[in-house]
This record gives C-alpha cells, structure tokens and sequence, in this order.
C-alpha cells in the first residue's frame, strides 16, 4: 500500500469523483453522505444504466442474502464485473464483503464467513490499526460482523481482529468487516476515492496515449 493512497488528492473543478452506492438494501444514505463530504458526486445505484462513468462503488452492509438476490432481479452483476474490469475500484462493507467474495460475485480471491463474531448480541467496537490509513487507529463498528476465512497469495491483508483478517484489498477492490459509515472517520472512504483518482488518472493517461498512436498513423 502506497503512502499515496492515504488521502485523497483535491478534487478540481469539473473533475469530482462520481461513486455509485448499491442501494438496494442496507446503509446506502450514510455511505453516500461521507461521500460527499469528501467532495465526491455521491450516486444511488439500482440499474445497470446507473454505472454509466462511475469511478468507483460502494456495496454498503445490510442483510447479504436481500443485497444478492437485488442484485440478481435487478441485473446488476454483469454491470458491477464490468465495472472492476475496467480498474474501477469498489468498497464493500459488512454484508458488502460478504457479496464480493468467491461464491458470490467472485471480485475477491477470499471466502467470507458470514456471523463470524456471533450474532446481534456479539455486536462490537474495538480500535484498528489499518493499513493504508495513516498511522492513528480506526474506531471500527462491528455488527453480526464476517470475517475472511481463507483468501489468496495476492490478497492484501488491512486489519486484524484475534488473528482473523477484517479488512483487506484484493486490486482494486476493498473488503472490509466493519461498518465505516457508522462513526465520523472518513478515512476509509477517502482510501476508495484516492485508489479511484488513481485508477481515472491511468485511464486518462492510456487514452491519450492511444489518441497519440491514431494520430500519428495518419
């Protein structure tokens, strides 16, 4: 994880950041609420259509079962595979996570293990050390939280909680246990936005070099 990735970089007039938040189920506001709070054009997604120039998304915690059965009525899974092939990341929180691992849409070498710390009773907090933040810990909201039961060689892991990892990136896409949009640290939301300026930024960069090749085979 580069220290580049701790911040997001000022977003200039004309060039905020559009990031789509599933809104199918689950806490969709509050996610798009610290969005913009850190400059981005916050979006609710619930067509294929809405992917349309989105740089990145969000798929917010909720009931995992409610999210991919959405997402399946709605068509929605050939938009969100699309949407990380074109190296535009995603953030998927609690639930969210849960929807992204290998038996479900598959945008993450990991397995999820669903309740992990119990149920709504074992709900927690605890301080995090997660990498990629910055050096000050994360206060994080664990509710009937998973955790990552096995994940591949290439898979990055964030933070842990009893040895269990919680938070992780795999490419472009962030996983993590806890629910980020439940305290007023906007810090994992500005990690998403300052991969997504980085991945619109390479994206602009191969364009132009394309539009060169074009034009010097006139």
């Amino acid at each position: 994880m580069s220290a580049d990735d701790a911040a997001v970089p000022p977003q200039r007039e004309g060039r905020r950041l559009r990031v789509g938040v599933l809104a199918s189920q689950g806490g969709f506001a509050a996610h798009a609420r610290m969005l913009g709070e850190l400059g981005a054009e916050a979006l609710e997604v619930r067509t294929p259509g809405a992917f349309a120039d989105l740089d990145a998304l969000v798929i917010p915690g909720g009931e995992s079962t409610t999210i991919s059965k959405a997402i399946e009525r709605d068509g929605l899974a050939p938009a969100i595979r699309a949407h990380v092939a074109g190296g535009r990341p995603i953030l998927g929180t609690c639930a969210g996570m849960i929807v992204c691992d290998r038996e479900h849409l598959g945008l993450i070498d990991a397995t999820v293990r669903r309740n992990a710390f119990g149920r709504q009773i074992a709900s927690f907090e605890t301080d995090l050390e997660l990498a990629g933040i910055g050096p000050d810990s994360l206060r994080a909201v664990f509710i009937r939280a998973p955790w990552i039961e096995s994940h591949g060689g290439e898979v990055e892991v964030l933070a842990t909680v009893d040895g269990h990892p919680v938070a992780i990136r795999d490419g472009r896409v962030l996983a993590c246990s806890f629910h980020p949009e439940l305290t007023d640290d906007l810090r994992v939301h500005a990690l998403l936005m300052a991969i997504a300026t980085a991945a619109r930024e390479e994206r602009a960069g191969a364009e132009a070099a394309a539009g060169e090749d074009r034009g010097g085979q006139g």
